[in-house]
């Protein structure tokens, strides 16, 4: 599967088999550079056959390195890539994540996966999604404050009406009238106004069948924001019967066709940023008031402890702040080492994975909407 990377999938977090490849690197979106990001693959891919037949011998990595060579020979992939990709690898898992911001080379063969570089990008708090939508298709985009993509829809998420529907399209209701007269026998055919009324109920069902399968493919396994881009009509009829919690009561009324991506991104964020400003109010609010019944806290020594005891149910973290060292799991501490092979550790994404793996909530911040000066902040399940 490949998709623009939404939020960290619970399957990254605790795989069911080993080992586990994960490959990071840097593409670009436009000829000619994208020229030699298979060749760089290529090499990445090189350098996990080695590690991994290392430690886990070549009978177990080759069917992993095929799979990731497979990936490298298809080059309609390689036209469409766009600032960074991140690709996992396990006997039974492998899935492809293109990325809205590039991240460095990275290659790790363990009994997980390495998802750190993926902490700052899936959670940012300034992402979005855009459901662009007209009587009878629809267009998936994923957006930042710097960038907007055209995402492709789950397989489950009918594209248009014919989709949904499929041959329960209702047919304009036509009747057929003989008329005497200047050649006897000629007919004219009439509508009916319930073809009308017809034609309104396929764009309804359309409409149910867009909102059910957005909310269950895209909405929920993201927990993104979701704006409508749709004339008004369209934005009423899709409001009136949509259940999806994610929806942005704000839309963007307009005529969906005749947006150009950086204009369509403009918009949404008109729309996205007072939703997200009220977003961290409350979660500051939470935050000051969890302080002050001592279930809160902006320790990252407390907050650590919490994290290991599975006790931490929303952390919020500054995109700016960086503690080198990591989380001990055996001695439930940190460690203050710089730096682990292959990679810069740093303690706020260990805590960011401990965190996500019991189920918590983890949300990178703007240093200036940080609801304290550690660079780390989090609110406790109990006290």
């Amino acid at each position: 599967m490949t998709s623009i990377a939404a939020t960290v999938p619970g399957e990254l977090l605790k795989p069911d088999t080993s080992p586990c490849i994960s490959i990071y690197m840097p593409t670009s979106r436009s000829y000619p550079d994208n020229v030699q990001d298979p060749l760089r693959f290529r090499n990445l891919v090189s350098r996990a056959e080695e590690d991994g037949t290392a430690a886990a011998g070549k009978r177990v990595i080759e069917p992993l390195i095929e799979r990731l060579r497979s990936l490298q020979e298809q080059h309609d992939f390689w036209n469409h890539t766009l600032d960074g990709l991140a690709v996992f690898v396990a006997p039974d898992y492998f899935r492809v994540f293109r990325l809205q911001q590039p991240v460095p080379e990275q290659v790790h063969v363990s009994d997980v996966f390495f998802v750190k570089p993926l902490i700052r990008i899936f959670q940012m708090s300034g992402r979005y999604q855009v459901l662009v939508l007209t009587k009878n298709a629809i267009r998936l985009y994923e957006g930042s404050r710097q960038r907007i993509d055209e995402i492709e829809p789950a397989l489950e998420v009918p594209k248009t009406m014919k989709d949904a529907l499929g041959s329960e399209i209702t047919p304009p209701h036509m009747t057929v009238s003989s008329y005497g007269g200047v050649g006897q026998g000629s007919s004219m055919r009439h509508g009916h106004s319930s073809g009308k009324d017809e034609e309104a109920l396929d764009e309804e069902r359309f409409f149910r069948a867009v909102d059910h399968a957005i909310t269950e493919h895209h909405s929920k396994p993201s927990s993104l924001p979701l704006i409508l881009a749709a004339l008004p009509q369209h934005q009423s009829i899709f409001r009136s019967i949509s259940h999806n919690s994610f929806l942005v009561e704000e839309g963007i009324n307009a005529d969906p066709r005749l947006l150009e991506p950086d204009t369509l991104r403009d918009k949404a964020l008109e729309v996205i940023e007072p939703h997200l400003q009220r977003k961290i109010d409350c979660l500051v609010a939470r935050y000051e008031e969890a302080v002050s019944k001592s279930s809160g806290s902006e320790n990252p020594f407390d907050i650590t402890a919490a994290a290991l005891a599975g006790n931490v149910s929303v952390l919020m973290l500054d995109e700016q702040s960086v503690y080198p060292g990591g989380i001990d799991p055996a001695k439930g501490e940190i460690s203050f080492s710089m730096e682990t092979p292959g990679n810069k550790h740093d303690l706020l994404e260990d805590l960011a994975v401990t965190v996500m793996g019991n189920g918590g909530e983890v949300l990178v911040l703007p240093s200036e909407k940080m609801p304290s000066a550690s660079g780390v902040a989090a609110i406790f399940r109990h006290s």
